[in-house]
Formats: structure tokens, C-alpha cells, sequence
């Protein structure tokens, strides 16, 4: 079980009533599917993704960013038990998609990435992103638990 002080979900909180759950989560995963092309595999079904430019128009990626994140946001309501709120979802990426557990942990960093962009250096401070990497850790960990 992961602790969380109250600092640390006060920064999250904060931090996460600004996210755009549609735009952000379309960012990091437009990031994710650029600079790591093989993940593409698990996306062959979303058409054209070529090219950058195929991404940034693909409807069903943004589609799945915003789900992406609407998870997130899901398993912090859930911090007391973000392994256990994810345990279905981490057996339906294991068991059905087949998903490598190593692109939960690519995906968490771009979200990083793009929350860091889109706040600045003067909100979102090194503090700030030892906070969120810890949260998209323990996401990628809950994430990797029903694998076998």
C-alpha cells in the first residue's frame, strides 16, 4: 500500500481540477504514439498513424487520451487503493490486450510531460513532479499487478 501525506494530495487535487481531460490526455497519448512508434501495435484498429499528422487528426485517438486520463483522474479518487480500483483494468490489458506493462510506465511520463508544459516551471516546480511521478509510478505498478 502506497501512503500519500497531505501534501502530496493536495498537490494532486490542485493540480488535477485544472487537467483538460480531453485535450491533456490526447497530448500525452499523441506524445506517447510519436516518440515511441511501436506502440502503435495496440492501435492498429484507429486507422492511420503514420505520420504525426495522421495522429493529430485521428478522432479515436483523442477518443482513447481522454479515457486514459479519465482513469487517472478515477484512480486518484481512489488513492487508498489504486492497485485495487485498477486490478480489472490491469487483467483486461494483460489477459485481452496484451499490452507490454513497460508503455504504462512511457504513457505515465508523458502525461508528466505534458502537465509540465502546460502549467510551466513556476507551478508545476520540481516538487510538483515528484508528486506526479510517484502517482503515474503507482498507476504503472497497479497497472502491471494481474500480470503473469
Amino acid at each position: 500500500m502506497v501512503l500519500w501525506d497531505a501534501a502530496e494530495k493536495k498537490v494532486i487535487a490542485s493540480v488535477w481540477a485544472k487537467v483538460d481531460i480531453e485535450a491533456d490526455g490526447f497530448q500525452a497519448l499523441l506524445r506517447t504514439l510519436h516518440v515511441y512508434p511501436w506502440t502503435k501495435r495496440y492501435f492498429s484498429h484507429f486507422g492511420a498513424m503514420s505520420t504525426l499528422k495522421d495522429i493529430e487528426s485521428n478522432p479515436k485517438v483523442r477518443a482513447h487520451g481522454r479515457k486514459v486520463m479519465a482513469a487517472v483522474g478515477d484512480a486518484i479518487s481512489h488513492m487508498d487503493n489504486i492497485k485495487g480500483h485498477l486490478s480489472q483494468l490491469s487483467q483486461l490489458h494483460s489477459d485481452k490486450l496484451h499490452v507490454d506493462p513497460a508503455n504504462f510506465e512511457l504513457l505515465g511520463n508523458n502525461i508528466v510531460i505534458v502537465l509540465a508544459a502546460k502549467f510551466g516551471a513556476d507551478a508545476f516546480t520540481p516538487e510538483v513532479q515528484a508528486t506526479f511521478q510517484k502517482l503515474v509510478a503507482v498507476i504503472s505498478s497497479a497497472l502491471t499487478r494481474e500480470y503473469h
